[in-house]
């Protein structure tokens, strides 16, 4: 457990919030999804009110239970989760080609565990931009910690409206950020502008694949849990995500869905029906058990805030959704687009 988890933990704060709003929060987030009879609409027109309640109530808990890198991975066989976490940051860097020097952004950092990594890695400066003020917060003092502040620096602002001039960047990165967003196109669009003539956008998408029915109520409710469990106002097909690209002006260079041939399933860290998981004995089904034991005894008693178990509950619905998406191959974590700006006389 990092210590900044275990402090938010133990002292009732999840994400920046105050302990006495915690059930009141939850309470709204949940109001917006199809589960609680909210309308994908709603989501989108309260995309920025959604999203920062979302994370005003998880994102301790994510750095805890998953690092500081939050985004899935394929994996080789003997490989361990942060090592194939750390290749799948690696690859991005590679396919745009960095370089040192040269000037990067990253859309929707977190607290910026792929940021410094990938900067360390090329020795690049990047800019995270996150809407969430504590993910920005946190990653400026982890980034500090590191020795990197000097030459990496976070903006808090949605990238819908980004605060920066036109072709700004040597190269631009999402990895399984955009999801959040309520129009892909203008998302893209707006990531086109910043980005310089002639250079490269990569970007890990979460999408539903060409499985995916929605017509078959199973399929429905699997979508419907991941939205709630992530703060994701829809979840778009394969086709709608490539044709967001193109329609944003970028040429696809290539895609493909990483998941698709992944050794080892990117899933299996969140099966819980085993003894044993590779993210931690939380994650079974006895180590679930207890912790929804325990969050109802320390919410009972006052250590732990009204609507602690509320929370626990979403993210466990979050992991059981997106292993149920995983294991039917109806929903894909990495989605991988590598696409260009055509330079200014193409």
């Amino acid at each position: 457990m990092s210590k900044a988890g275990a402090f938010d933990l133990a002292s009732g704060l999840t994400g920046g919030i105050r302990k006495e709003d915690v059930l009141s929060t939850v309470e709204t987030y949940e109001k917006y999804h199809s589960c609680y009879g909210g309308e994908e609409k709603d989501r989108k027109d309260n995309y920025t009110d959604m999203v920062n309640k979302y994370y005003d109530l998880v994102a301790a808990f994510f750095e805890y239970g998953w690092g500081e890198s939050f985004h899935f991975a394929n994996r080789l066989k003997g490989e361990s989760l942060p090592e194939s976490k750390k290749r799948h940051e690696h690859f991005i860097a590679l396919q745009l080609g960095l370089k040192p020097g040269q000037k990067v952004l990253d859309v929707g950092c977190g607290i910026g565990g792929p940021l410094r990594e990938i900067a360390q890695f090329s020795m690049t400066s990047i800019t995270g931009l996150n809407i969430h003020e504590y993910q920005i917060t946190r990653g400026k003092a982890l980034t500090r910690k590191v020795g990197l502040d000097k030459t990496c620096d976070f903006v808090k602002a949605d990238f819908m409206k980004m605060p920066f001039p036109d072709n700004s960047f040597d190269a631009v990165y999402a990895i399984e950020a955009t999801c959040h967003a309520p129009d892909l196109v203008a998302c893209y669009k707006e990531i086109y502008r910043v980005l310089k003539p002639g250079q490269c956008f990569a970007v890990y998408e979460w999408c539903m694949t060409n499985s995916f029915d929605p017509h078959n109520q199973e399929h429905q409710n699997i979508k419907a849990e991941i939205e709630l469990g992530n703060g994701l106002p829809d979840i778009r097909v394969i086709g709608q995500c490539l044709e967001a690209v193109k329609q944003a002006g970028f040429e696809v260079i290539w895609d493909k869905d990483l998941a698709a041939d992944s050794p080892v399933p990117w899933y299996l860290p969140l099966e819980k029906n085993q003894y044993f998981s590779v993210i931690g004995f939380r994650n079974t089904a006895v180590g679930r058990f207890i912790l929804r034991n325990m969050a109802k005894g320390m919410e009972y008693i006052g250590l732990a805030p009204k609507g602690s178990q509320r929370v626990l509950h979403l993210l466990l619905k979050a992991a059981d959704g997106l292993y149920d998406g995983g294991r039917k191959e109806i929903f894909t974590g990495m989605y991988f687009v590598l696409a260009r700006k055509p330079h200014l006389d193409s």
